[in-house]
């Protein structure tokens, strides 16, 4: 619903000032854009979207008190046809994936904000979708994989943390023997060789965060 000018409705959700602003800042150039609403976290933008009924949801995927993520499953199920775009600093493919998933229209990478967030914004509201394209190239790739279980993303979560097998063992309430049957499946699922390897390729591609 663009408002009675016949601007595009935008709200925007970051929980880092200097960045809403340089955005409100862009918005404010265009004549076919208004910016509509800010929220600081996912839980804000939730209940941002439901008072405003934005045309575009920007949307950070890392805030506090409720992440990105949850907040675009949550604005979704209240109305499908919402249009979210994700900023993030991420590339991972796994990561852009969930995003989809949970009902983003596009993925934008915050290196790219200047060069390319007008259009995509115009494009996502004429009904379009956006992925870079080596996220989608990677997103491709590895979409016949077989995806970690939960319980494999919470060792890896601990290995990438420093915790050897007898920790993350400890900490799991599990036996060693299991955690070396965890890892031997992770390096499988990950095409890798080692613990190191299977940490930085779980980063890169966004399965877990530090």
């Amino acid at each position: 619903m663009t408002d009675a000018e016949g601007r595009i409705r935008i709200m925007v959700a970051d929980d880092h000032p200097a960045l809403r602003y340089g955005i409100a800042a862009m918005i404010e150039m265009q004549p076919d854009m208004v910016l509509v609403g800010e929220a600081a976290n996912g839980r804000e933008a939730v209940e941002g979207f439901r008072n405003l009924r934005p045309d575009i949801v920007l949307m950070d995927l890392q805030m506090p008190v409720m992440s990105g993520l949850d907040a675009i499953s949550a604005i979704r199920a209240e109305l499908r046809t919402a249009r979210i775009v994700v900023l993030t600093t991420y590339a991972g493919d796994a990561q852009a994936a969930r995003a989809l998933k949970a009902g983003a229209s596009a993925y934008l990478l915050k290196t790219a904000i200047r060069t390319e967030m007008i259009d995509i914004i115009r494009s996502v509201h004429a009904g379009r979708r956006h992925l870079p394209p080596d996220i989608a190239q990677e997103i491709a790739l590895h979409a016949g994989d077989e995806p970690l279980s939960e319980r494999e993303i919470g060792v890896l979560n601990l290995a990438a943390s420093g915790n050897a097998n007898k920790q993350i063992a400890w900490k799991l309430s599990i036996s060693e023997e299991t955690v070396k049957a965890h890892m031997r499946s992770i390096f499988a699922k990950l095409d890798v060789n080692d613990r190191t390897h299977a940490v930085t390729t779980a980063l890169r591609r966004g399965i877990i965060k530090l």
